[in-house]
């Protein structure tokens, strides 16, 4: 293994590489520190704008939902049935993009995360997210569905009550594309899942597998950027969420709620990040290539205040971590898996 010295990884999914640097783990840290993120203590805020009852800044008004809630986001960067419109002038190119955003409040109670909501709670979730995928992307002209949530401040979450977003739109978007490609030449040539044939690999190291049950995996993946970046695999090849039974969405949402207890116990703070699901999309196209899989995004480093910053290095050149995946993983493994606020 190359885990003693500087190296670099390649992501078989995007086709990038990054870079390691495991020695740098031992640098002082002399540079900005955050505030660290605390857990909401109460249940209901009445200037929230998700909480039940509550009206927005739109002036709609939310119902009095006792489960999940989803709306259409009434800032959303998106807007529908927009008339296709190109511009080109010489090397100046451009062309309108439709679609529809929408909000997905996961509870009515103001003060939970993921990690504080039960398995039956976030199968209610799971459920919601198939719901907007089949929906969003059986509608003319949306080709993709992207869902993800921004928990946290410094993921630039502007409400802590606990929510995410599906942005549905006409254009496959770059991340996805690259994907795409690395997973359907791997089908082409192989007649296999590019994810199901990497998994099997993993499980068999049993180097990054944070956890597991009989339908997900939870890992690190081997190409991870940021220092916990973390990936939920399902063990069988779908293309997409929707083709989960009953039973596989609550393994889905308890290896959810395993993995962001995880996350709060490594610095027993409401633990910030990024996550999204990567599925087929939705064009018409058979695409057999697909597995899907949520990738989560955390930024924090070193403790609940310092986190990496992707600067300098990162945005001229390639993506660079300092924690390997494997010390990242035996980090996270070692945890208790009951949540650090019910200790």
């Amino acid at each position: 293994m190359l885990n003693d010295k500087p190296h670099r990884r390649f992501n078989i999914l995007t086709g990038e590489w990054v870079l390691v640097s495991p020695h740098r783990t031992k640098r002082p840290w002399q540079g900005k520190k955050d505030v660290k993120s605390t857990l909401e203590n109460k249940t209901y805020d009445e200037t929230c704008y998700l909480c039940p009852t509550n009206t927005r800044a739109s002036g709609d008004t939310n119902p009095d939902y006792n489960g999940t809630y989803s709306f259409t986001n009434d800032f959303a960067a998106l807007m529908p049935e927009l008339p296709v419109e190109k511009y080109q002038n010489g090397l100046l190119q451009g062309q309108t993009e439709s679609g529809i955003c929408k909000v997905i409040c996961f509870s009515p109670n103001h003060g939970l995360t993921l990690p504080l909501m039960s398995v039956e709670q976030i199968t209610q979730v799971v459920q919601l997210w198939k719901k907007e995928f089949l929906e969003l992307g059986a509608k003319e002209g949306i080709n993709y569905v992207q869902i993800f949530e921004n928990k946290g401040a410094i993921m630039g979450c502007s409400n802590p009550h606990p929510h995410g977003q599906i942005w549905s739109q006409s254009s496959i978007p770059e991340e996805v594309l690259k994907k795409q490609t690395s997973q359907r030449n791997y089908w082409s040539t192989h007649s296999k899942s590019l994810l199901k044939d990497y998994l099997e690999q993993e499980l068999e190291l049993d180097e990054r597998i944070l956890l597991s049950n009989d339908h997900f995996v939870a890992l690190v993946p081997y190409w991870a950027v940021w220092p916990y970046e973390a990936m939920i695999v399902p063990r069988k090849h779908y293309q997409d969420i929707s083709q989960l039974n009953v039973e596989e969405e609550i393994a889905f949402a308890a290896i959810i709620k395993e993995l962001t207890t995880l996350y709060d116990n490594l610095f027993e703070t409401s633990f910030p990040y990024s996550s999204g699901i990567h599925q087929r999309p939705t064009d018409g196209g058979s695409h057999d290539e697909w597995h899907f899989h949520m990738s989560f995004y955390p930024p924090l480093l070193r403790s609940a205040e310092v986190k990496k910053f992707m600067v300098g290095y990162e945005m001229f050149a390639n993506p660079q971590r300092d924690i390997t995946a494997e010390a990242a993983a035996e980090n996270l493994r070692k945890l208790s898996r009951v949540h650090y606020s019910l200790r």
